[in-house]
């Protein structure tokens, strides 16, 4: 009895090896990012703006020391 409890427990984990191999789901997820980086770009190449404008130019004595 207690050989079959260990044959059954080594065949659980067998088959749960060969259940969580790869199946595409990494594939799917490198696609997932590669097109999220391609839209990231998009809309920043879409957005870009220039350099910020300083709406005002005077500074304190504190932020003249920054």
């Amino acid at each position: 009895m207690k050989l079959a409890q260990v044959c059954a427990f080594s065949g659980a984990l067998i088959l749960s090896s060969f259940a969580m191999a790869e199946g595409g789901g990494d594939r799917t997820f490198d696609r997932m990012m590669t097109s999220n980086d391609q839209a990231v770009q998009a809309f920043a190449a879409k957005e870009a703006k220039g350099d910020p404008v300083v709406l005002n130019a005077a500074k304190d004595d504190k932020t003249k020391q920054m």
